[in-house]
Parts: structure tokens; sequence; C-alpha cells
């Protein structure tokens, strides 16, 4: 059967390493920042992703995507920031309207199945504005929309994050897949990760702590003997003191009023809960913390918590590595979402 994809706004690949996983190929993706397409195309074998602004695409180029008549389906998650509960939510915002462009290539590919992934917000603003003209826009294309807010920690990913995803099919309507009984905590996730302090914290390279502690640190190790990605930010020693009062799972609230009164900032200091899901992994966790060490988590530490496997390598500063995995779609998350899509493809052939 037909199994090819296309990623738009493709980012690092979290999205298509979820489909992937489901057993998708994808043949061609696309993003406008070029530090996520290198890491994009280091840990794929086929260096498919393009940086590339999706309004250059022609549409002589789009059509010719699926020339061979073998693209089944198109997935993406259109930038979100202008659809966020903390932004501006201003409707006028250029990014809100990139769904657009997603709208084009979906109709002149003609997908059997399409998805688009995007914040909660998407769904209010406006009081439903761009909900519904996703809903219309698409649908008078022949698809079938089916919309979902999902929680990424009722799929296996230790992380409380929130997105709605819209999935578009012909001749059937999607059926969300069933939520997993289990529970990862951000314990379960990192607590085979090696403790670092200013001695080992800044080396490229680290043994792993202790042999997998349960099935999510064996799934995402896999066969790996190294652990990358795992460097510590130095904070100064004030800032160390200040999150030792923090407690696991606490928040600036705990901290003696001179603190947090002077924030008046309820995120500003959290440090995640050892006994469940992390909050939402975001692109610089500055004030999130280790649920026991006194630091913000390295980036393969967001990288777990996000469902990447160890091999999955991010390239560029640090700093870009904690926005290529914050602007990431939960990997785990993607590949339930795209198992249900496989079994109801094949199940209608």
């Amino acid at each position: 059967m037909k199994n090819k994809i296309i990623d738009l706004f493709c980012g690092c690949g979290g999205l298509s390493l979820g489909f992937e996983m489901a057993g998708f190929e994808v043949s061609y993706a696309i993003d406008m920042w070029e530090q996520a397409v290198n890491t994009y195309n280091y840990n794929h074998k086929n260096k498919v992703a393009n940086c590339v602004d999706i309004h250059s695409l022609s549409d002589d180029q789009i059509i010719s995507l699926n020339k061979n008549n073998d693209i089944v389906g198109i997935i993406g998650g259109p930038p979100c920031q202008g659809f966020s509960k903390v932004g501006t939510r201003d409707n006028n915002d250029p990014r809100n309207h990139l769904y657009l462009e997603y709208y084009r290539v979906v109709k002149l590919v003609k997908p059997e199945f399409f998805v688009i992934e995007n914040v909660s917000g998407l769904l209010t603003l406006s009081k439903g504005m761009f909900r519904d003209d996703i809903i219309k826009r698409f649908g008078n294309l022949g698809y079938n929309i089916s919309f979902k807010e999902v929680l990424a920690s009722d799929y296996g990913v230790p992380q409380n994050r929130r997105r709605v995803f819209f999935v578009g099919m012909k001749n059937s309507n999607f059926v969300f897949p069933e939520k997993i009984k289990k529970i990862v905590t951000s314990k379960d996730a990192i607590s085979d990760l090696l403790p670092l302090n200013v001695e080992n914290g800044l080396d490229k390279e680290h043994d792993y702590a202790t042999e997998p502690q349960n099935e999510y640190q064996r799934l995402m190790r896999g066969n790996q003997k190294k652990v990358k990605n795992h460097q510590i930010t130095i904070h100064t020693q004030q800032t160390i003191d200040i999150i030792s009062m923090v407690p696991d799972g606490g928040t600036i609230y705990d901290l003696p009023d001179e603190y947090w009164n002077i924030r008046k900032y309820r995120k500003g200091f959290e440090r995640m809960p050892s006994f469940k899901p992390c909050h939402t992994v975001d692109t610089g966790h500055r004030n999130y913390f280790h649920y026991s060490e006194n630091r913000i988590p390295t980036a393969r530490e967001n990288a777990r918590l996000q469902s990447f496997p160890d091999w999955y390598e991010f390239l560029g500063t640090k700093t870009d590595q904690y926005k290529e995995i914050g602007n990431a779609v939960p990997p785990l998350l993607a590949s339930h979402i795209a198992k249900a899509i496989m079994k109801q493809i094949q199940k209608k052939k």
C-alpha cells in the first residue's frame, strides 16, 4: 500500500518520527528554520527536509511532489504562537494564516488524509473562527474532519502537554486512539541519566547512570551506549540557593514572600514533579527545574520528556537545542495518532 507522506513545518522532526514509527515514509519535508532542518536531516538516512518558505513553493512544484501518485498523507503543525493562550492571540498575526498555505498544498496534492497539530488555543480564538474555517475549508475538498484536544500524558508521554489535532480523511471519519492507562512520571523518564555538576556537566558525552529502570527508559535508550545533548547550564550560587528552596513539584509560592512578591509571575520558579508527568516542555525552561538537582533540565532531559529517543541528536547551540525540542510534537504521541490512521487506511482497503 501507499505509505508516503509530506511534512510541512517539520521542525526538527518530532511529528515525522512518530509517523515513521507507525510505518509511514516521509518523502518531502520543509521548514524555514535552517538549524531545525539540519537536525532533521542529521537524524535521517534520507535527507528529505528542505529549508524553504512555504510561500515560495509554486503550484507546479507542489503538484510535482505527487507526480507518481504515491503521497497518501500530509502532516504538519503550522507555527502556533499567534494562537497561544500565553501570547497576544491576535487574529491578524501572520502566523495564524499559515494554515492557508497548508490548505493550498493539500488542495493540490489531494492526499488520502491530512493532520494538523496546533496549540489548543486555536479552538477558541475569535470564538472558534479558525477552527470553523478549517472544518469548512477542508471539508469542501471532500475531507471528513475530526478534531480533539489531547493530553500527551494520556499516550505514554511523561508530560502534561495539551495540543489539538485536526485529522481529515476521505471516505471515513477518523477515530482518535484510546488513552493509555499507565502514566509515565518525570522521574520515570529521566532517572537513569547521569547526575550533573560543574565537573562533568559540560562533557559532550556521558555514560548512563544506571541500567534502565522501567519500560519507558528501555524504549528511549534502544541500543544507545552513550548520552549526548546532556550538558548543564551553569547557574550562579545565588540562583542555586533559590532553586534549592523549591520542593519537588513546588512553585514560586513555596518561597518566602520577598521572592514571589517581586516577580508576581506564577510560573517564575517551578520544579518538575518526580511523582507525575512534568509541565509542558517549552523552548527555554529557564524557570523550570530538575525534580532533585538544583538546575534547569538539560536538552536531553527535555528530549526524554518529549519522548525523543536517545539516538536522536540535536544540533546547534544549547539555545537552538532547547528551541528545537520545545517546538516539536512528542514523537510517541504522534505515533499513536499515526497508528490509528494507518489502521483505518488498511481497514478501508
